[in-house]
C-alpha cells in the first residue's frame, strides 16, 4: 500500500496533469503506464485479498476571524474524536479571499490532530460530524458574520494527506454521504510535495511542520500496536 503510493501515484498524478494541461495523448499514456509496469512486475503474485487498511491520523484545519473560537472549537472536536495531541499555532489564513463575503476578512488558521487512529472510511463521518459542529457554532456565534468557523477534517498516513469535502471536482473521489476525498498532498523524499491541484495554502509550505510533527506522531503510535 505504502510502495504503491510513494513509487506509483506520484507519476501517474503527474502524468494526468500534462495531459489536462496540454491534451497531450502521451502524457496520458505514460501515466497509465506507471501502472502497467507494476502490474506486470507482479503477474505471478497470487490475487490480493480483502484486508482492513493501514490506520490514519485524523486532524482537522480551522479557520476563523475571532480567536477565541478556537478553544471552543478544539472542545466540540475532542468530544466527537478523542484527545488532541498536537495543536499548531495560530497563523494567517490570507492567501485568498475565497471566504471573505462568508466570514469576513483577516482570517486566522489553526490546526489539530487526534491522539487516536482511526481507519481512512472515518472522514466520511467526520467530515459529517464537523458540519453538525460549524452549523451550530454559527448559531451560537454568528451575529457578526454568517460563517463564524470553518471547520475541514482530512487525514494523514506516512504517504499522503487527504482532506474531506462536500464539493467535487475532477480530481476528487466519491466516498459516501455526499463526501469526496482530496489527495492534497503527498510525503515523498522526507518532505510533503504539493500537487498540481494542491490549495495554496498547503501548497505554500507554511503548514509543514505541523504536519511533519503529526506524522511523526502516526508512525510513533503504528509502532506501539
Amino acid at each position: 500500500y505504502n510502495v504503491l503510493q510513494e513509487a506509483i501515484l506520484p507519476e501517474f498524478f503527474t502524468g494526468l496533469a500534462a495531459l489536462s494541461r496540454r491534451g497531450n495523448r502521451q502524457a496520458s499514456r505514460n501515466a497509465w503506464s506507471v501502472i502497467d509496469t507494476h502490474r506486470r512486475c507482479r503477474d505471478n503474485a497470487p490475487m490480493a485479498q480483502v484486508g482492513l487498511p493501514p490506520s490514519v491520523k485524523l486532524f482537522c484545519g480551522m479557520i476563523c476571524a475571532q480567536a477565541e473560537l478556537f478553544a471552543r472549537a478544539r472542545r466540540r472536536l475532542e468530544t466527537a474524536f478523542g484527545p488532541v495531541d498536537l495543536e499548531s499555532p495560530v497563523m494567517p489564513f490570507d492567501m485568498t479571499d475565497y471566504y471573505a463575503k462568508q466570514m469576513g476578512r483577516n482570517l486566522l488558521r489553526r490546526f489539530v490532530s487526534f491522539e487516536r487512529l482511526v481507519r481512512p472510511d472515518r472522514l466520511v463521518s467526520a467530515k459529517v460530524r464537523t458540519n453538525r459542529i460549524e452549523a451550530d457554532l454559527a448559531r451560537r456565534y454568528g451575529q457578526v458574520t454568517p460563517r463564524p468557523i470553518n471547520l475541514d477534517p482530512g487525514y494523514i498516513t506516512e504517504a499522503s494527506l487527504v482532506l474531506a469535502t462536500m464539493k467535487n471536482f475532477s480530481h476528487r473521489i466519491y466516498l459516501a454521504r455526499g463526501v469526496y476525498g482530496d489527495l492534497t498532498l503527498m510525503y515523498r523524499r522526507g518532505r510533503w510535495e504539493k500537487l498540481p491541484w494542491t490549495f495554496p495554502d498547503y501548497a505554500s509550505g507554511r503548514y509543514d511542520e505541523f504536519l511533519v510533527e503529526a506524522r511523526r506522531l502516526l508512525s510513533a503510535r503504528k509502532r506501539e500496536e
